[in-house]
């Protein structure tokens, strides 16, 4: 459903990678490799529409993401390096928040659910500036259990946890992947995945 093919990318200029393609499905992940700075974050950010390529095309079953705008931004969910978390809202009034700038409505019964299932129950009400990073990180992740996006990007979504945060991403990653939905995520850290065997993409300039 997810097609890139020849992208390029350059940041300034140095080219990051050239002529690279990918195509996943429906209960699909994808594992994005590379070593800092050859571009990982930035294929993300292309993948996801927020930056164009230099050259090359990225469709959504068939159709640009250019064209899919509106389409697509319902059916991927985003989740990058930083927490993009407002500190002086409650956890609560982030997710509901970053709901309505997605244009999604969100109501509070099911954010305290998603919350709850992140090991946030303790702290949904309390100002998002006196949690610990690993406790902001959650609560970012948390918006994927409520985004009903097919599509989740992740840029190092395990920054910041602790080992039983991991291992809970770990299992929404099974999850979402065994409910047919789709994943490409990049990360330093090996991933614990059981039976699913994720492809693999390694960017750089020899990409």
């Amino acid at each position: 459903m997810l097609t890139a093919n020849n992208l390029s990318c350059e940041r300034g200029e140095r080219l990051l990678f050239r002529n690279l393609n990918l195509e996943l499905n429906e209960g699909e992940a994808l594992l994005v490799r590379g070593a800092n700075g050859h571009g990982k974050t930035s294929l993300l950010r292309i993948l996801c529409g927020l930056s164009a390529p230099a050259s090359g095309e990225v469709f959504w079953c068939g159709e640009s993401i250019r064209a899919a705008k509106e389409t697509y931004g319902k059916e991927m969910a985003y989740v990058a390096h930083s927490n993009g978390i407002k500190e002086e809202l409650t956890p609560l009034e982030n997710m509901v928040l970053s709901a309505r700038l997605c244009g999604r409505g969100l109501d509070m019964e099911t954010a305290e659910s998603a919350l709850a299932q992140l090991g946030l129950a303790r702290c949904m009400d309390l100002p998002s500036r006196v949690l610990s990073f690993g406790q902001r990180r959650r609560v970012t992740l948390a918006g994927l259990l409520t985004a009903g996006a097919l599509l989740w990007i992740l840029d190092e979504p395990l920054t910041g946890l602790d080992v039983s945060g991991v291992a809970m991403v770990e299992q929404m990653i099974r999850d979402h992947v065994a409910a047919g939905g789709m994943i490409i995520a990049t990360t330093h850290h090996a991933l614990e995945l059981g039976d699913l065997k994720p492809k693999t993409l390694t960017v750089g300039e020899s990409a």
